[in-house]
């Protein structure tokens, strides 16, 4: 398998150029965020992404973990190396000093985050869930909880699960079965939780599982649902540990990808029951649990950016290496295959595709820093709605197009590609699963145009165009090919989602089924013209940079050409997409469940 070289300079320019980080660092809190610290930060992780994490990869595909005598053991190597991560601080960047983070801005933890994707997506799936539950309990959960908890799993020396899903309850939160009691000052819980990522191991001294459960008299439904702490092994007063918990792993689950991260069949109380203590109310899980989704998938739609940056790098390695064949505009002999029309144009389109990711994935951890920290309340909300618009296009958009570039990376290949030893393949099987797990894309498109465009009548929608439409502005006057390609396709991109919005806001509360049949292609159609925007604003401060001698003038240039690219060959398609959001809801609906 190729190494990985974490891009630095399109992360340096994404952050900078793109997502403002340096209104970001002056924002209250962030203080001493200068360039210099971020710099180095960024170098450091490229190192121990690339030295420590990127060659366990390829082994973790191939040992897997495996349960042993009721423990999960992970691969070899992987102790060592996560021991290496809590220690060196990687865990504590984005979270509070009080209990023991560094404070560090979403944003710059995003792309540090960028880079143990791209090296071992299976390794960094256990800090991610761990944080995803440190969000939650910073949230809800009260100052004795967070006194116990949250210092130990902010270091990492303790990780931490998310338990929602049961064999009979996937997407249907509601119909979850695991059933709790009340025990004095706690619960016990019963039941049976799968798909827990990294839900054992023994890579740490304690796991910390948030688990959603029925509350003891709750009404049916998802409103009935309460989340808990369960602590694999109790912990005392004094924070020292305990007598183990009545929580365990029954099985690991057979899987096309991740081999290297256990995903758990996770049983509460076997025995007596699983002790557990309520986080915040009874009956409010669900809305406590959401804290932690939408924090899970921001980083799955990050995990689309990151295989995609990893199968990339693979791709451009073996076409300049592959020697094949005559160049059709003409040769003297067989060239290395980088020089073909057709595999450039498959480069150039992963390329500019994952520019355009991770503009999305930075601008919206950038928003996240604002909702978090803008001393100004409406500066504050405006952030969290363009957030909330946002997620599920991250999520979407950027899985969806993370796995047709592993796939493309397995064409460039030809026939080596199909074959496990260039490690093509396990991108592309590792890659799968990011557009299923934390709600499926579908999922996604259903919460994008009903909760987030037809609930407040396309007001937060509207909101973005009109910020698309002040940054295109410089742009129309400009001579630059990359300007004028963008601008044109941009403008026609932003009217086909105008008229989507328009149409959904009108057709959702009155035939809900067939607003629902374009979802998928509206997300789609808001991933293309997000991308699109952002790769404008990096266009304005590449060509700047470039007129004034500012910078290196080869990273530039290259820039102006993939988001050409992007525009003509990706932002081109937003007409069709609109015609099959209007047009395609009466067929998807129109035949009879027996002509299937």
């Amino acid at each position: 398998m190729s190494v990985y070289s974490a891009p630095l300079d399109d992360m340096r320019f994404t952050l900078r150029e793109i997502a403002g980080f340096d209104k970001i660092a002056a924002l209250p809190g962030f203080e001493g965020t200068d360039q210099e610290l971020t710099d180095q930060i960024l170098e450091e992780a490229g190192k121990f992404s690339r030295d420590v994490l990127a060659p366990l990869n390829e082994i973790g595909d191939k040992e897997k973990a495996h349960l042993e005598n009721g423990v999960v053991r992970p691969v070899n190597g992987f102790a060592e190396a996560y021991s290496q991560f809590w220690q060196g601080g990687w865990n504590a960047m984005p979270f509070e000093e009080e209990f023991g983070g560094q404070n560090l801005p979403i944003s710059l933890t995003t792309a540090v985050w960028e880079m143990w994707n791209s090296s071992n997506l299976a390794f960094a799936l256990c800090p991610l869930l761990t944080q995803a539950g440190i969000e939650a309990m910073t949230k809800h959960a009260s100052a004795e909880q967070k006194e116990k908890y949250l210092h130990k799993l902010v270091s990492g020396e303790w990780t931490g699960t998310m338990n929602l899903t049961e064999p009979q309850s996937g997407t249907d939160l509601g119909a979850i079965r695991t059933r709790s009691e009340r025990k004095g000052d706690h619960y016990l819980l019963k039941g049976q939780k799968i798909y827990i990522t990294w839900g054992d191991h023994d890579m740490t001294d304690n796991i910390v599982h948030l688990v959603l459960a029925r509350s003891p008299d709750g009404p049916p439904g998802s409103k009935g649902l309460s989340l808990f702490i369960v602590p694999k092994f109790m912990v005392n007063d004094d924070g020292s540990l305990g007598a183990r918990n009545d929580v365990r792993p029954v099985s690991l689950e057979h899987k096309l990808g991740i081999h290297a991260s256990p995903t758990c069949v996770m049983s509460y109380g076997d025995n007596e029951g699983a002790t557990a203590y309520l986080i915040g109310e009874e009956n409010r899980g669900i809305e406590y649990m959401f804290v932690m989704m939408n924090n899970a998938r921001l980083g799955v739609g990050l995990q689309g950016l990151a295989i995609a940056e990893r199968a990339y790098q693979q791709a451009v390695a073996f076409s300049r290496d592959r020697v094949q064949s005559r160049a059709i505009q003409g040769s003297d002999g067989p060239v290395a295959i980088i020089q073909h029309p057709d595999v450039r144009r498959m480069l150039l389109g992963m390329k500019s595709q994952i520019e355009g990711m991770r503009g999305l994935c930075y601008y919206t951890a950038a928003e996240i820093d604002r909702a978090n920290r803008e001393e100004d309340p409406d500066t504050r909300a405006r952030a969290q709605r363009r957030v909330d618009l946002m997620i599920p296009v991250v999520k979407s958009w950027c899985t969806d197009t993370g796995l047709a570039i592993t796939s493309t990376n397995i064409q460039i290949h030809g026939g080596m590609g199909f074959i496990e030893e260039t490690g093509a393949a396990q991108h592309y099987r590792d890659a799968r699963i990011t557009t299923i797990y934390e709600g499926t894309n579908g999922v996604q498109a259903m919460d994008l145009i009903g909760r987030k465009v037809a609930r407040d009548g396309g007001e937060a929608a509207a909101e973005l165009f009109a910020d698309i439409r002040t940054d295109l502005e410089p742009l129309r006057a400009s001579d630059d090919l990359s300007a004028r390609a963008i601008v044109r396709n941009m403008d026609t991109a932003l009217a086909a989602a105008e008229s989507a919005v328009q149409w959904l806001v009108t057709t959702f509360p009155a035939d809900t089924g067939k607003a629902a049949s374009g979802g998928v292609s509206f997300q789609n159609l808001m991933g293309l013209l997000c991308a699109g925007w952002l790769l404008a604003r990096g266009v304005r401060a590449a060509a700047e940079q470039k007129q004034s001698a500012n910078g290196n003038a080869a990273f530039l240039e290259s820039k102006l050409i993939s988001a050409r690219f992007f525009a003509d060959y990706h932002l081109s398609q937003a007409p069709a997409l609109l015609t099959q959001i209007t047009d395609a809801g009466d067929s998807v609906m129109a035949m009879s469940l027996d002509q299937f």
